[in-house]
């Protein structure tokens, strides 16, 4: 980081947060971020960004000042045509935004997430059985991670078998395109047109069950709460937001306990702390790195004035990591309490689907506080790099069974 003396003393980087380097290991360069000061001019890409917890969260909650509809991403939606139509959650903002948000909100309420527990705890049995049957060594992303949310989501709802091996790759490649079109982005491009098909088919009436999620969706259409137009667009929102998201939050929790035995045996000596310690996890590892807003009008934050239209790049790991808001930032505490953190957004765009995946995380942590005394890593770890997501490829463990 270096700073440009001029009248208005903006701190300049010249870094490339999307480089391989740097979603490898974010902490350096998000520790300089926030050392620069509250808003650093990023060149590579003519945008700024903040990486402080304070002026994050105010951008987060303040809509009408950093709005979404034009693209959570580095393109803007009203310049580029992209590869798919915006969603009606994340990338639009009041009063195109409300309907939709009350539609999914009811749909993913509390109730129907009581109708699916008793179910979700026998899955996480059974996936948890298995597991300990072939042995006491296995990847905790691919066997435990991704499983269960892909036994248990899809089902959910409502979408066909056929097509589900599509979701975590269409969903990569959907989060890979909030940054720049490098390599992770061109990667992904030869089976676009592929996946966009297999994820489309999945979200019409006549391909949902009628007892899910999608269905419910179809409904609130034929009430009138929304057209019948942007019905599979909702489904689709939830298809691409609920499955990558939540796969890397209880990997990002397996791998905290993994690398702090103490918090295991603090949970498991009291359960009622999972909830507690998914999102301290996700608080940690902020599975959702960053996100792009775009500004209204000219606006000055720390002294550095930025004009309308111009793209901001919200570190929400690096808020989340910021001491001066939270102790020990970089410690995983099931003791702290890390309601605050920005890990799924904030504001009217915070994470919908947020109760989901604590749910889906507390139901594995709660089968394997029940069945595992001890879990270590072994052997090498990997990262899967995502331009917006701080994903893992491979977490083995090796556990040790209750007797």
């Amino acid at each position: 980081m270096t700073t440009v003396t001029s009248a208005e003393p903006t701190p300049v980087s010249g870094a490339d947060p999307f480089s391989a380097e740097i979603l490898e290991d974010p902490l350096p360069f998000q520790i300089a971020l926030r050392a620069a000061g509250p808003v650093v001019y990023l060149e590579r890409y003519d945008v700024y960004a903040m990486g402080r917890y304070q002026e994050v969260h105010a951008a987060l909650t303040d809509w009408q000042t950093f709005q979404s509809a034009a693209g959570v991403g580095l393109s803007n939606f009203r310049k580029e045509k992209p590869w798919r139509t915006p969603s009606l959650l994340l990338e639009a903002d009041p009063p195109h935004h409300d309907a939709p948000r009350a539609v999914l909100t009811k749909v993913l309420g509390p109730r129907e997430l009581r109708g699916l527990a008793a179910a979700w705890a026998a899955d996480a049995e059974s996936l948890v059985n298995e597991l300990l049957s072939a042995g006491n060594e296995f990847d905790a992303v691919t066997d435990l991670a991704a499983a269960f949310p892909l036994r248990v989501f899809p089902d959910a709802v409502g979408i066909p078998q056929e097509g589900r091996e599509n979701l975590l790759p269409y969903g990569d490649h959907a989060f890979n395109t909030f940054g720049p079109p490098n390599e992770l982005v061109a990667k992904g491009e030869p089976r676009i047109a592929e996946l966009m098909a297999s994820i489309s088919g999945m979200c019409g009436r006549d391909a949902l069950t009628p007892d899910g999620f999608g269905a419910q969706i179809w409904a609130a259409a034929d009430r009138g709460d929304i057209t019948h137009s942007q019905a599979p667009l909702i489904v689709r929102s939830l298809l691409t937001a609920g499955v990558d998201t939540t796969v890397n939050g209880i990997a990002a929790v397996l791998f905290a306990f993994a690398s702090h035995p103490e918090q295991w045996t603090r949970l498991r000596s009291d359960p009622s702390l999972v909830r507690i310690a998914f999102d301290e996890a996700v608080r940690l590892e902020s599975p959702v790195q960053t996100f792009f807003r775009t500004t209204t009008r000219d606006i000055e934050i720390g002294g550095t004035l930025i004009p309308e239209g111009k793209k901001i790049l919200m570190f929400l790991g690096s808020a989340n990591r910021d001491p001066l808001r939270w102790e020990n930032p970089n410690d995983f505490d099931l003791t702290r309490d890390p309601s605050g953190h920005v890990g799924f957004g904030f504001g009217i765009h915070q994470c919908v689907g947020q109760h989901v995946a604590r749910m889906e995380a507390a139901t594995v942590l709660g089968v394997l506080a029940k069945r595992v005394e001890s879990f270590e890593l072994i052997g090498k770890t990997r990262r899967h790099h995502n331009n917006t997501l701080r994903a893992w490829e491979s977490l083995p463990v090796r556990v040790k069974p209750v007797s």
